[in-house]
């Protein structure tokens, strides 16, 4: 298993525009070969005393943290599955996201323990 994650706000008011935008790429990525795709809304999110969701984003008033992830067969998949979305026009012609892609943090993770998930 292959994990694929980021974090990135999202203003508020543009929830279900998000919402749209997730749907439409989940249906592309499993297309390519994702197995899994989770889009979750801040409901919670405390402040620390260091950092924390929000500072990592630079989040303003009014913005909401989006946290999603997505499961791969292996690394060699998402590989493959990204060569394909390069040349696939589709999210291309989608728009823009409705979100600054500017202050998404974007991270790729090998399985090394899961509970749940053979």
């Amino acid at each position: 298993m292959y994990v694929t994650c980021f974090i990135t706000p999202v203003p508020e008011d543009q929830r279900e525009a998000y919402l749209r935008w997730a749907r439409m790429s989940a249906e592309i990525l499993k297309e390519y070969g994702c197995i899994e795709i989770v889009e979750a809304w801040e409901d919670d999110i405390p402040d620390g005393k260091v950092t924390d969701f929000r500072r990592a984003v630079q989040a303003k008033p009014g913005e909401k943290i989006v946290f999603s992830w997505k499961i791969w067969p292996d690394k060699a998949s998402l590989e493959a599955g990204e060569a394909g979305l390069h040349q696939d026009e589709r999210l291309d012609n989608s728009g823009e996201p409705p979100f600054d892609n500017r202050r998404l943090i974007l991270g790729c993770f090998e399985s090394i323990f899961t509970l749940g998930r053979p």
